[in-house]
Order: structure tokens, then C-alpha cells, then sequence
């Protein structure tokens, strides 16, 4: 037992320097506690890809609004459609029932 320990110190007093040492340890901080440290930019690259996912879904909400808004400019049957729907608007002379879910 006394030799197989003296041999692990050998090797290790022959293999594991100081620069070495301080070297791990630099790169272990960096790594792990530093603020640019991996975990945190694995953190800020997953928010990354949760804010692209809004802003797409957003851009095609408002592309639909503005298809939307086009329509309701230049097709009057789409208005009176939007209005009916919305509004609860009637002609003159007919009753409308509302259903709701």
C-alpha cells in the first residue's frame, strides 16, 4: 500500500505543476462562475430563441392585421362582415341571435 502511494506521488509531483494548476483552475472559473460563464449563455441563448419565436408570431399576428386592415379599406363586404361579427351591428329590419360558446 506504502508503494503504490509513494508511486500516485511521484506521478503526480512529476505530471501536476503549478501552471498546470493555476491553468485548470482559469479555466474551470471561466467556465463555470464567471458572468459569461457557459451555463449562463446556454440561459441567455435559450431566451434568445424564446424572443425570436415571439417576435415571429408577432410579425405574422400583424401581418394578418394589416392584410386585415387592407381588406376592410378596399372590400366593403369584408367590413360589413367585420362589423356584423364584432359589433353585433343589424340592418334595418332583422333580428340577429347571438350564440356564444
Amino acid at each position: 500500500m506504502k508503494h503504490k502511494l509513494t508511486e500516485i506521488y511521484r506521478w503526480c509531483r512529476r505530471y501536476i505543476t503549478f501552471p498546470l494548476i493555476v491553468a485548470v483552475g482559469f479555466i474551470v472559473f471561466v467556465l463555470f462562475f464567471n458572468e459569461n460563464s457557459y451555463s449562463r449563455s446556454s440561459e441567455l441563448d435559450a431566451e434568445i430563441r424564446e424572443l425570436e419565436a415571439e417576435i415571429k408570431e408577432n410579425n405574422d399576428t400583424m401581418s394578418y392585421y394589416r392584410s386585415l386592415y387592407m381588406s376592410l379599406d378596399t372590400d366593403p363586404s369584408t367590413l360589413e362582415r367585420i362589423v356584423r361579427e364584432k359589433y353585433h351591428m343589424q340592418r334595418l329590419n332583422e333580428d340577429v341571435y347571438v350564440i356564444t360558446d
